[in-house]
Parts: C-alpha cells; sequence; structure tokens
C-alpha cells in the first residue's frame, strides 16, 4: 500500500498542486495487510493540534498530524470533558514535501458543524491507536460582559527560534483573553528544514494557542518552498482548497487574506498573481454589496507597501511592487484596488518591527488634523512583524517619512478589538520591556455611511488635510541629495 501511496503522490498527483489529496476511505494499510492484531501504527500519536474558524460561528476546522497511516481520523467532543458524547469522522492525506528525504506526513481534517454559538466544548483527536490531550473551545460569538466584539492577536514572523511573544500569546489563549489569531505570514523560519522537522517544532510549540482558539494564516515569504507546499498542505483556511487567498465574515468584519509572495516568486508562473487579482476584485465587490450588514473590510498581506525600516526591503522604495504594481505595467498593484473598494484596515507583517502608519494612498498623508482616524479619507495602514525569531528586529532610518505615525523596534504583537461598526481599537504588547503597550489607538467611523468605497471628495479632503510625498521629497535634510551633494563638496575642499 505504501508503495502504491509513493506512486500516487510523486506521479499521478501534479508536482504543483493546491487541493488537498484525501486517501481513500477503503484503502489498507500496511500494517493492516499483515491481518495480526498485535501489528499497528508504528507511530499513530496525533500531534501539532490546531483549530481554525470554518467560516461561519457555527463550524469549527481541526487539524493535526500523524507519522503513520491510523485508518480512521476523530474528533469526539461534548459539553462535559468526562463525556465526550459527539463524534465526527474526518479524512486524511499524505504529505510529502519533495525534500530529498521526503518524511511521511498524514495531515487528518475533521469539521465540527451545528456548533452553539458561545457554548464551550471538549475535545480529542485520534483514533484506537492514539488520542491527544483533550482540550476545550468556545464557539465564536461575539462578547458580551465588556464592550462587545471579537479580540484577535495579530502578529507575523513568529519562529522556533526565540519567539518571544509565544508564551504570552499562550498565557492569553487559555485565559479566554483571545477569540482569534491572525498570523500574518512567516511561520517557523522556516517550516521546509530539516527536511520539515522545524515546521513540525513549531506546530507543536503553537498547540497551546492553536487547539484552544482559531489559528488563521496568511502566507509569508518564508513559505516559499516548492509553491508555498508546507502552508497549503498543513493549515486549513476557510472557502479555500490551497490557503493562499480567501476570506470569511465574523462579526463586524469582512477578512481578506491575500499573498503578497506571488508578486516576487514569479518562477511558478504570472497566472496566480493574475488569479487572485481577479478573485480581489471579485471578492471587494461583494463585501462592498453587503455593506450594510458587515461594515468594516481588512486585509491581511505579509509584505507592506510603506514602511520606514532600514533594510531596502519593498515598502521602502518609491514605487513599491505590492503598491503600484509590476514595474513598468503597474499591473495588479494593490493600494488603487483597495481604495477603490474602501478597505478600512490594511493588516502586515514582514518588517521585524512595529509601525502604525497615518491614513494613506498615493503617497498623499492624512495628518494635518486633530483626529485623523475618525473617518479617515484613506485606508489605514498597521505594521507589526516582530512576534520573535531568529533574525532579530529591524531598525528604522533616523528620520521617517510624514506617512510614519508610531514606530518601535522591540519584540511584540498586536491586540485588535472591533467592537462594533463603528469602533475599533488596536494596541500593540512590548513584550521586551514586560507588557507594556507600545501603541493604543482607535479608528472611528461615526456612522455607517463612512463605511464605503473611497470617493473624489476623500481624495480633496486627504489633499486639503494631507501631506503628498512626491519622488524627491526631502523630509528631513540627511535625506536631499542636493544637501548630501554639498557635504561631499565641502569636504573635498576641506582635504584638497
Amino acid at each position: 500500500m505504501r508503495i502504491f501511496l509513493y506512486f500516487l503522490v510523486y506521479f499521478l498527483i501534479p508536482q504543483i498542486c493546491w487541493t488537498h489529496q484525501y486517501l481513500p476511505i477503503d484503502r489498507i494499510p500496511d500494517w493492516k495487510l499483515k491481518n495480526d492484531g498485535n501489528i499497528g501504527p508504528s507511530y499513530g500519536q496525533p500531534e501539532q493540534i490546531r483549530i481554525s474558524y470554518g467560516g461561519d460561528p457555527s463550524v469549527s476546522f481541526v487539524t493535526w498530524q500523524t507519522f503513520d497511516d491510523t485508518l480512521q481520523s476523530i474528533v469526539e467532543y461534548g459539553s462535559d470533558w468526562k463525556s465526550l458524547n459527539q463524534s465526527v469522522l474526518g479524512r486524511c492525506s499524505v504529505f510529502l514535501d519533495r525534500n530529498k528525504n521526503s518524511v511521511w506526513r498524514y495531515i487528518h481534517r475533521a469539521n465540527l458543524t451545528a456548533l452553539v454559538p458561545g457554548q464551550t466544548y471538549y475535545y480529542h483527536v485520534g483514533s484506537e491507536h492514539g488520542w491527544s490531550p483533550i482540550y476545550f473551545f468556545t464557539a465564536l460569538k461575539e462578547r458580551e460582559n465588556d464592550g462587545g466584539g471579537y479580540i484577535y492577536a495579530v502578529y507575523g514572523d513568529l519562529g522556533v527560534e526565540n519567539g518571544r511573544s509565544l508564551g504570552t500569546i499562550q498565557k492569553m489563549a487559555q485565559r479566554g483573553e483571545l477569540d482569534m489569531v491572525l498570523h500574518v505570514g512567516d511561520f517557523a523560519y522556516n517550516m521546509d528544514e530539516s527536511n520539515g522537522e522545524t515546521g513540525d517544532e513549531f506546530l507543536r510549540q503553537i498547540e497551546p494557542i492553536s487547539a484552544y482558539i482559531p489559528y488563521m494564516a496568511t502566507v509569508g515569504n518564508h513559505e516559499y518552498f516548492n509553491n508555498f507546499t508546507h502552508f497549503v498542505n498543513r493549515f486549513t483556511m476557510p472557502n479555500s482548497d490551497h490557503n493562499l487567498f480567501y476570506s470569511y465574515d465574523l462579526g463586524h468584519a469582512h477578512f481578506v487574506v491575500f499573498s503578497t509572495e506571488f508578486y516576487f516568486n514569479i518562477q511558478w508562473g504570472y497566472h496566480q498573481m493574475k488569479n487572485q487579482f481577479e478573485w480581489l476584485k471579485e471578492d471587494l465587490k461583494k463585501a462592498n454589496e453587503n455593506r450594510k450588514n458587515i461594515p468594516w473590510i481588512i486585509t491581511m498581506g505579509h509584505r507592506p507597501m510603506y514602511c520606514s525600516d532600514f533594510d531596502g526591503d519593498d515598502c521602502t522604495k518609491y514605487e513599491s511592487i505590492i503598491r503600484t504594481g509590476l514595474p513598468l505595467t503597474h499591473g495588479y498593484g494593490l493600494e488603487k484596488l483597495f481604495y477603490e473598494y474602501g478597505v478600512d484596515i490594511e493588516l502586515w507583517a514582514h518588517e521585524h518591527s512595529y509601525e502604525r502608519l497615518w491614513p494613506v494612498y498615493n503617497r498623499t498623508v492624512y495628518n494635518g488634523t486633530h483626529l485623523p482616524y475618525t473617518n479617515p479619507p484613506a485606508p489605514v495602514h498597521i505594521i507589526t512583524g516582530s512576534a520573535g525569531c531568529r533574525e532579530n528586529t529591524d531598525v528604522f532610518v533616523e528620520h521617517p517619512p510624514p506617512w510614519s505615525a508610531v514606530r518601535s523596534t522591540d519584540y511584540g504583537f498586536g491586540i485588535m478589538r472591533i467592537y462594533n461598526s463603528t469602533h475599533l481599537n488596536f494596541k500593540q504588547i512590548n513584550v521586551a520591556q514586560g507588557g507594556t503597550e507600545d501603541d493604543d489607538f482607535w479608528v472611528v467611523k461615526t456612522s455607517e455611511k463612512h463605511h464605503r468605497p473611497f470617493k473624489h471628495r476623500d481624495l480633496k479632503k486627504l489633499r486639503t488635510y494631507g501631506t503628498h510625498v512626491p519622488d524627491k521629497y526631502c523630509h528631513h535634510h540627511s535625506h536631499c541629495p542636493m544637501e548630501k551633494k554639498k557635504k561631499r563638496t565641502r569636504r573635498h575642499q576641506h582635504y584638497f
């Protein structure tokens, strides 16, 4: 049976596959062929348990891994940990990442449906060949006693080594202080390393989070290996077979997750970029048609459009690719698309720092009023990529450009709370300084009519009270080409 599966995975299934290829239900594993009750799977213990949002509060996806075929993939659950009286049978797929010495990984997935929002469920996963510990989760429901809404941990760039924010997030998840994690790219550093063992260790480390609350994933540059195969195969996201771009509604917000990596990993073809862009347009169109019911639109992509880090990344360029699209043609640029469809908040990572921007569009910064985040005439960008990894934090340029409002180079993560249709709060927690807050601000829409595509009057407001940053803009004399030229001339005169 194992030889047949090897042939199936390597030859019959296309090399670049974005769907989960489930094993036949009537398969007979090698250990079963021996017809000996004393022999079972060699490695049947489940691990790396993670739940994710199923696109509706009544649905949760449960994913886990074994290193052998256990034949059955079972979740037993109930409202009392002593009586797990409900069960659901899932499916299993083989994951071989095409490393030289690929490890056989069996990825199990099961869907829990008809959950009652607000009810706590106890569960474990596995089969007769091994069961996980009993965990619990609460089916998603808006908070009632302390202001309403949902609370999200937001971060990117969390690695196996030096994961500074991990312990704080684990504790908050288990105490019920978080409803969901939004991981905005870059996992483990890297999931494919050491034949995938780094990915295994990472998923074990986040299990004290992901077994209790939904863990939602966005692809980043560190997932590039073999066309993001570890990311595609290890996670289970709603409304998608591949996890690379998808969307979902929760409470008052429509979340749009997409891949910035298509713009930089073009060896896999431009069609990925094109397909995603067309999907984004259609998804944002539908989201705006439903804006009366779900007003906030929030995007998540790994590499930001703007930043003030001292590293030469795309976001430091005048025409960043994510912002303006492909060089020369400006094809598939995202800033104009997001503006035309009225995206409220854009969440990013990649830079190992925290930076909050003033509302900005096309390098015009809305920073000339006392309340720039009340009915802002442009999207609000937040970069939070300092959860902790082996690459340490990034440094900023000494004198930031006008779009930069708040910056921090310490390790930490964000806490976003969407209270209702008008108020959203974001905090950045500094774990390097014992949990202090680097930032705490509100985005306010005074009425639902301000949740809409940005229009000409918004551009006028932006230009009237904002600052435009052209190509040769000089925000500090140390950045001015003429000033640098004068300094070089003075040095020349002094020495010669």
